[in-house]
């Protein structure tokens, strides 16, 4: 039995000191999310009793609380030698707070309980849902008002301001016995903390310089004074100095010379004057027309200065070509959580994907009990969930992220009774955002996005063609049912390479066809879902509005083989491509493949991370991630001959030499949660795109500093099809004995790559952006 010694008791006098620091932190950090006074904030601070529900029988009450950093939310437990870690989470690792029976565990455990005394934190990637019960409806609403305002409030933070409070908070941590001050070896604890091995010498010589009081400890102007220090940036003092005129101050003329000669932007002087106005923190500066250092470096933090084009963060393309024309966000298996054999189904699922932009969500249909159909991965140990559930969340989640359409991809499995359900399902819970009839009797093409906001497209068998369908609407009685002329290679659960569930599906479907309700079949309009039987039949026999799901090692063959058919093919029809069945694990193929030859629904895992995914994000982070990014001219002109494994002259042959110099990295998350443990970071560029252009190339490692590390490494790429290419910034925490653990990546389409020095705001592992996270680069790119 291990024995637990009793901590002293505090005086009373150190008592007060402890919280009136407290109260000078909190308030500090209040003020810089521009919550200072705020009521909501305030009661956060203070806490309150919640409970948290887990299942039917497991509901608990814990404290919550808002510590003095203003990001970390405490809470207590019941558990003896519990790690201090497990008690906290950060503000950073937020995705949503929803009220009220938002969640399937609220909806389940909770139902009894008033809704708004309810409310889920909801995590981003795959931590599972804190599901919370409030005392009272008032402590509900300052939690969700509370914590709505510092997610919104932080997210709207400066990377300058993210950063000083990122090292305020790990200085905070650092201080042991919270007195505000901090020692020779909390320092040194402090600077593994950010990520740098620094040996005594130099530890004690900062320590030394900041010391001004020479009381052995730093405190209050001392500590700001090692802040800055720590935070100079030797690479920034250069390329100020060039441009400006040597007092400190880079005029506005000066700044016009920048942004034309290094960041190759045609701007006037009112753009000049906005920055001055938006980053420039010198009142004194701004009089006198100028920027100073500070001022410089928040510019080149800021969306202005990011490698990722501001103005492709809005819808800026056009949206009234049809359907057909634009590379469409889709998602695979939506309604798993993990992998396809035993992971959970859930509708949180699909919400993640909605909120992601994903614009094609999948939903597999079996008969379920009580007459209600269920969602799962058939003949699996996959978790179940009603379809009427998965209907309601797309309702309440399609338009939150983009206003465009939004298509529904059935596999149905269901028995004639069930696919009625089904249909009723969603003419009840969608109702008129559920498209029944051709936009403006549209039936020679398809209609555009912009046609389509706010409406839901279904993608499934359908009995007859569009135009006998419409003929009939009316005519013939609710309960009516045919067979379906043929059945689609569309079902991924046949290309399981799992011997057992192959057997059952043949003799399941040996010598029979899938029988269809009408119902079913009458919201099907412009993605009818029907067998490939190679392109020239589809040229000669199929409509626009026909199309095929074609399973990866299907379609690569096809690109391989018949590049130019495919490409061709996608300027008529639609056509979706998913996962390998033997991809039990749910890992991802390469999207670069099937998007090079037009093809618009690729569909991907969302919930397993990757280069895949990375690459995936990058190029729908584009046209305002509204999950709609239009093909090229040439993968859209009925007379274009691309081939993307055959690239010659043409109007997608436009060679570019890019020029990408890695400069720096600043606050590099830790890999390894081990105190003594320091990155050494190595960054890889990449190119994915047509073939012959994928390249990538790495810089040197840097040994123990992940806070401030210098590569200045250059690399030059040459690229013929630019349309279609996309950089990917890779960084590893180097391992020479095993493989090199994630740190951080950015992916941006070449066409929305800024040039000259920028700043790339790195992404987790699941793609959400890193609080603090950066890499320094200049770019440039010329004709060949």
């Amino acid at each position: 039995m291990q024995c637990i010694r009793r901590q002293p008791s505090s005086t009373k006098s150190q008592d007060r000191l402890l919280q009136e620091t407290s109260r000078r932190v909190a308030q500090r950090n209040s003020t810089l999310l521009g919550l200072q006074d705020d009521e909501d904030l305030r009661f956060l601070l203070k806490g309150s009793t919640l409970y948290k529900v887990k299942s039917e029988s497991w509901k608990k009450t814990r404290y919550y609380k808002l510590l003095d950093d203003c990001k970390t939310i405490w809470h207590d437990s019941k558990k003896i030698l519990r790690s201090s870690d497990s008690q906290t989470f950060c503000i950073d690792d937020i995705e949503d707070v929803r009220p009220g029976h938002e969640t399937e565990g609220l909806q389940r455990f909770a139902k009894d309980i008033p809704a708004d005394r309810c409310f889920s934190i909801i995590f981003k990637g795959q931590r599972k849902n804190l599901d919370l019960v409030a005392g009272s409806e008032e402590d509900a609403g300052h939690w969700i008002a509370g914590l709505c305002k510092v997610l919104r409030n932080a997210k709207a933070m400066s990377q300058k301001e993210k950063v000083k409070h990122w090292i305020h908070s790990c200085l905070r941590k650092a201080d042991k016995n919270k007195d505000n001050k901090m020692s020779l070896k909390e320092l040194k604890n402090f600077l593994k903390e950010v990520n740098i091995q620094a040996d005594d010498s130099y530890a004690e010589q900062i320590f030394q310089q900041c010391d001004k009081s020479r009381s052995n400890a730093l405190e209050d102007d001392e500590i700001e004074e090692f802040y800055k220090i720590l935070t100079e940036r030797e690479e920034m003092e250069v390329i100020f100095s060039v441009y400006s005129d040597g007092d400190g101050l880079m005029s506005a003329e000066e700044l016009l010379k920048f942004l034309s000669q290094e960041q190759r932007e045609d701007v006037r002087d009112d753009y000049v004057e906005s920055l001055l106005e938006t980053y420039e923190p010198s009142e004194m500066a701004k009089k006198q027309r100028a920027m100073t250092k500070d001022g410089f470096l928040m510019y080149l933090l800021s969306d202005d200065g990011n490698i990722f084009n501001a103005a492709h963060r809005k819808v800026y393309q056009n949206m009234n070509q049809p359907l057909h024309h634009y590379f469409i966000s889709s998602s695979h298996n939506t309604y798993l959580m993990e992998d396809q054999l035993r992971g959970p189904s859930s509708t949180e699922a699909y919400i993640r994907a909605l909120s992601k932009g994903c614009r094609c969500v999948e939903l597999d249909c079996w008969d379920g009990p009580n007459a209600e159909p269920v969602i799962y991965h058939g003949y699996t140990l996959t978790s179940k969930i009603l379809f009427k559930d998965v209907i309601k969340a797309i309702k309440n989640y399609a338009f939150q992220a983009s206003p465009y359409p939004v298509i529904i991809s059935l596999e149905n499995h269901c028995t004639l009774e069930q696919q009625t359900t089904m249909a009723r399902h969603m003419k009840s819970i969608l109702g008129d955002k559920l498209l029944l009839m051709p936009v403006n009797a549209q039936l020679k093409d398809f209609p555009s996005p912009e046609q389509l906001k706010g409406k839901i497209l279904v993608k499934g068998k359908k009995l007859n063609r569009l135009e006998e369908s419409l003929k009939k609407a009316g005519s013939s009685s609710s309960s009516s049912s045919t067979e379906a002329e043929d059945v689609s290679d569309e079902d991924e659960a046949a290309e399981i390479e799992n011997e057992a569930v192959k057997s059952k599906l043949q003799s399941k479907s040996k010598g029979s066809k899938l029988k269809l309700a009408k119902e079913l079949s009458d919201t099907v309009l412009y993605c009818k879902s029907v067998h490939f039987r190679g392109f020239d039949y589809a040229l000669e026999n199929q409509s626009f509005y026909e199309m095929s799901s074609l399973t990866e090692s299907k379609a690569l063959r096809l690109a391989q083989e018949s590049g130019t058919s495919f490409v061709q093919h996608n300027m008529r029809q639609l056509t979706r491509i998913y996962p390998a069945g033997w991809r039990t694990d749910s890992s991802n193929y390469s999207p670069l493949d099937m998007w090079n030859v037009g093809c618009q629904i690729v569909a991907l895992n969302f919930q397993t991370p990757g280069t895949e995914m990375d690459v995936h994000q990058g190029r729908f982070q584009d046209n305002g991630f509204s999950g709609y990014v239009l093909k090229p001219e040439f993968l859209r002109n009925k007379e274009s001959k691309f081939n993307p494994k055959s690239i010659h002259e043409g109007e997608w042959w436009t060679p570019k030499k890019l020029s990408i110099m890695v400069i720096s990295g600043q606050q590099l998350p830790k890999v390894n949660k081990k105190k003594d443990s320091i990155v050494d970071p190595v960054v890889t560029v990449e190119i994915h795109g047509v073939a012959r252009d994928n390249d990538k190339k790495q810089t040197n490692v840097i040994n123990n500093n992940g806070f401030n590390p210098m590569w200045n490494c250059k690399f030059e790429f040459d690229i013929d099809v630019p349309a279609l290419a996309l950089v990917r910034f890779l960084v590893e925490d180097y391992d020479a004995s095993s493989r090199n653990d994630f740190v951080g990546q950015f992916t941006v389409p070449l066409t929305s790559l800024q040039f000259g020095y920028r700043h790339i705001h790195l992404r987790t592992r699941t793609g959400d952006a890193s609080p603090s996270a950066t890499l320094f680069v200049h770019t440039t790119i010329q004709d060949m």
